[in-house]
């Protein structure tokens, strides 16, 4: 089975590791703090806070925030669940704003409406890889007297109008899970161009702990002190893997040029078909494209899913309306609350998309499906 998405590990990668497993440090020691100096430059100068996983970096950027019980979050439902699950279990209550149909991003008139006096956080997800607006949500989201969170899971190493993904919002997350632009393994970052947020978020994922003499509350206890002001979590990624994400970052923009070479292909072959819609884009984006979301007709979708899995080919769909899990179902949430995300839905498969895809394997993506689709 061809997958639709798939890491791309060399020797470097694998010396990486094996040279922290070698050392002296596994846990948190020099590499994490050579890891985030790189994702500071990927993203525009950001501060970086490495963490656990992307789910991880969502949650503790609420966090970092300031979303409690009571506070709202707008995000869009056209999304991997942990975009809104992360939010509610800090307490939010989520509120979900439909999607521009051409890119499947958070569409912002759509998020503005959505807006109230309790929203805290207005998130918004690149999918696909394709950089929603930054400036103009963090504005709209400032007008308002809230935040902008930018999920970036899908984007690292995008730009829009030369501005890097993790420069433009309030707070930007990041995942390394091995489908996604790069990898640690499992892994994930927090960015922030303020250093109040970075600074909470920092603290949140080293389990609240408080190690500066000059913000103790007992500073003469001993030199081994210290204190915990606010409760956190052990979401501390690990040298052995900020080794990896070391090195992966090295070949960030050549996996980006080589998603786009497969994207213009697919592009090439399926635009002029009148069965099938090929994905959108906005002018000044360079995406680093995570997925290849094609839309076929909704009521053959499923048919040629299976049909394309039974020829070999592990397409996917991105992804169920987050509303539609019935974690949210029971909360009251109903279908039928956001019809742009819920007809993207509908048509949606994710073609292979990934570095190490050969053209003869490009190529066999291709004539399949257009076989299986049709003139």
């Amino acid at each position: 089975m061809l997958p639709y998405g798939r890491q791309s590990i060399n020797e470097a990668d694998i010396e990486a590791v094996a040279e922290v497993l070698r050392g002296d440090w596994l846990t948190t020691g020099p590499k994490v703090d050579e890891f985030e100096r790189a994702l500071s430059s990927v993203a525009g100068g950001s501060e970086a806070v490495a963490v656990t996983s992307g789910t991880a970096a969502l949650h503790v950027a609420y966090v970092a925030a300031g979303v409690r019980a009571g506070d709202e979050v707008v995000t869009t439902p056209l999304t991997f669940v942990a975009t809104a699950a992360a939010a509610a279990i800090a307490g939010a209550k989520i509120v979900f704003a439909d999607i521009d149909p051409a890119t499947g991003n958070l569409d912002l008139a759509s998020a503005e409406a959505a807006m109230t006096t309790r929203t805290r956080v207005v998130a918004a997800v690149d999918y696909a890889g394709l950089p929603v607006d930054a400036g103009a949500f963090t504005a709209m989201a400032h007008r308002h007297g809230a935040l902008f969170l930018e999920d970036a899971a899908h984007s690292i190493g995008s730009l829009l109008n030369g501005v890097p993904v993790g420069a433009g919002a309030d707070l930007t997350t990041f995942s390394f899970f091995p489908t996604k632009n790069m990898t640690t393994a499992e892994g994930g970052a927090v960015v922030s161009p303020d250093p109040e947020l970075a600074g909470r978020a920092r603290r949140f994922k080293g389990q609240g702990l408080v190690r500066d003499r000059d913000a103790l509350r007992f500073p003469d206890e001993g030199p081994w002190h210290q204190e915990v002001h606010d409760f956190g979590l052990n979401y501390r990624l690990p040298d052995v893997l900020c080794a990896l994400g070391i090195s992966q970052l090295a070949r960030l923009e050549g996996f980006r040029r080589r998603r786009q070479e497969i994207h213009d292909a697919y592009n090439a072959a399926f635009g002029g078909n009148p069965r099938l819609t090929v994905p959108g884009t906005v002018e000044g984006a360079v995406p680093a494209w995570h997925l290849y979301p094609l839309r076929v007709e909704a009521d053959r979708r499923k048919a040629i899913f299976e049909e394309l899995r039974r020829r070999g080919i592990g397409v996917q769909v991105n992804y169920l309306p987050a509303y539609w899990h019935p974690v949210f179902e029971d909360l009251g949430y109903r279908r039928g609350m956001c019809p742009e995300a819920e007809r993207y839905y509908s048509q949606e498969i994710s073609l292979p998309l990934f570095p190490g895809l050969s053209d003869e394997q490009v190529d066999m993506v291709i004539e399949n499906v257009l076989e299986v689709v049709g003139p």
